[in-house]
């Protein structure tokens, strides 16, 4: 089997793989488990593999590329357009094979496992809330909003003489 290109679709448990030679033949679909999926790559001749940039993606690919393989990853929105009919895991393994073969595709610099260990740093990615600056008594800020009751929640004005409502001028007072 000779094949050139290869579009991997990642799952949580079963991949598809959609595979074709020079010509453009498909010459393998298969779907593999999660602990198939290197055996099956160290079976093939040395291939572009190309797979839908994700943060699981930057694992499989370091993983193929120690293969010998050669690995393109796409952001999924320059890959939707090649997919020609329902969206599902054998027509997406299909569509990325295809859009691994365009020259003018952009692609995704894999991510060294360093680099992924540092990426929650990013202020973008924080879960948490950023820490709030310290007040003047010494103390730091709470992120959190003082607990309220149901009955506090519900009152939006705090009570006090009443404010005389005004009417539209046209209206008579």
């Amino acid at each position: 089997m000779s094949t050139a290109f290869i579009g991997l679709d990642l799952a949580k448990s079963v991949f598809q793989v959609h595979g074709v030679d020079a010509q453009g033949k498909v010459v393998v679909t298969n779907r593999l488990r999660r602990d198939a999926v290197l055996a099956f790559f160290a079976n093939l001749p040395v291939c572009v593999v190309g797979m839908e940039a994700c943060a699981g993606s930057h694992f499989w690919a370091r993983e193929i590329a120690r293969l010998g393989h050669t690995v393109r990853l796409m952001a999924p929105q320059y890959v939707k357009p090649y997919v020609k009919r329902h969206k599902n895991d054998r027509a997406d393994a299909e569509a990325i094979c295809e859009a691994v073969q365009r020259p003018s595709m952009r692609f995704v610099a894999v991510k060294s496992e360093d680099q992924q260990s540092t990426a929650p740093d990013h202020p973008a990615c924080r879960t948490s809330p950023k820490p709030l600056p310290e007040q003047p008594g010494g103390e730091f800020a709470s992120a959190d909003p003082p607990a309220r009751t149901a009955h506090e929640a519900v009152q939006v004005a705090p009570p006090g003489p009443a404010v005389p409502v005004r009417s539209w001028p046209h209206s008579p007072a």
